[in-house]
């Protein structure tokens, strides 16, 4: 039964978010944004809604290690496997933009993450939290994005002349409020299921969580990537995963540390440190090329599998 109702949870936070990111965008498009901002905005943050309920209920259920390994996880697959398969599918090109400030602030958010972790480490305490004060302090970062997304928005309106096509706002409104009930509910499947599973067979919440629930939520951001990617918008491809990181790590962890402190379990600072070098690689790539070329995707491919032989072998 467990596994029914996590397929389920699974296939209502995909369709949820589907909808979700449709009505959304919609009412972007009406706003005249252009669709780099959509990717940065609208459809990362929708498609980052499925780790966002994962990770929060978790929170509050107090399932540390689910909600923690849900979101490192996630990123991890989002910048290895999410841009890799797209990228070799078609070059992924970048926005001067994108390389200039927005992926230099995902790999900030990610060292940030990293400090915030290391109790241990840096202050010689007996183990890692993300306490409260932590979780404040990522979600006043999420809000200097949110604002300079904000500023960026509307000088790009003031020059953005493309014509979208107007759909139904009723439409668009139904589709995002049932988008993010079915979120919000799949949720809640998922991490109830996920965490009896991984306590019948005697595996750890966070390994559950950094695989299997990882891969099931980031589904949303591979889906739009691929599809972006194949109709020549991968300004938008790279926008999604680059909002989606930023999100996941600044507002939903942060959410989830203010709900609950959250005790980070070992091995996971390991785990941030390959999202950090991940982020840097993203960042070296679109320097090189203004683009990320297919030998790089495969290269981030292959990559992702070694990084799953290693968490096998050690959680």
């Amino acid at each position: 039964m467990h596994y029914i109702l996590l397929v389920l949870g699974f296939l209502l936070l995909i369709k949820g978010a589907d909808f979700f990111v449709d009505g959304a965008s919609s009412i972007a498009k009406l706003l005249r944004v252009p669709p780099v901002l959509i990717g940065l905005t609208i459809v990362a943050f929708g498609t980052s809604s499925p780790e966002g309920a994962v990770s929060i209920r978790a929170a509050i259920s107090g399932n540390n290690g689910l909600s923690l390994g849900n979101i490192i996880g996630s990123n991890m697959f989002n910048m290895s496997l999410v841009i890799g398969i797209a990228a070799i599918i078609i070059p992924l090109k970048v926005e001067i933009q994108t390389i200039k400030k927005e992926i230099p602030f995902t790999l900030l958010a990610a060292i940030v993450l990293e400090i915030l972790m290391s109790d241990v480490f840096l202050n010689k305490e007996g183990n890692n939290v993300l306490s409260r004060t932590d979780g404040m302090i990522l979600l006043c970062f999420f809000i200097i994005f949110m604002y300079y997304l904000f500023e960026v928005a509307m000088k790009s309106r003031e020059n953005y002349e493309e014509e979208f096509h107007e759909v139904s706002k009723g439409k668009s409104i139904i589709y995002t409020i049932g988008g993010l009930i079915s979120i919000l509910v799949g949720g809640d499947l998922v991490v109830k299921s996920s965490t009896k599973i991984a306590i019948a067979f005697g595996l750890s919440e966070t390994l559950v969580a950094i695989t299997i629930v990882s891969l099931g939520t980031s589904l949303p951001e591979l889906i739009t990537c691929v599809t972006a990617a194949r109709k020549g918008y991968s300004d938008m491809a790279v926008g999604n995963i680059v909002g989606s990181n930023i999100f996941n790590s600044l507002f939903v962890l942060g959410t989830s540390a203010t709900i609950s402190p959250l005790t980070v379990e070992s091995g996971l600072n390991v785990d941030v440190a390959f999202m950090v070098v991940y982020t840097f690689l993203l960042l070296v790539f679109s320097i090189l090329h203004y683009k990320i070329v297919r030998w790089e995707g495969a290269l981030l491919v292959l990559s992702y599998g070694g990084y799953i032989v290693y968490v096998l072998g050690n959680k």
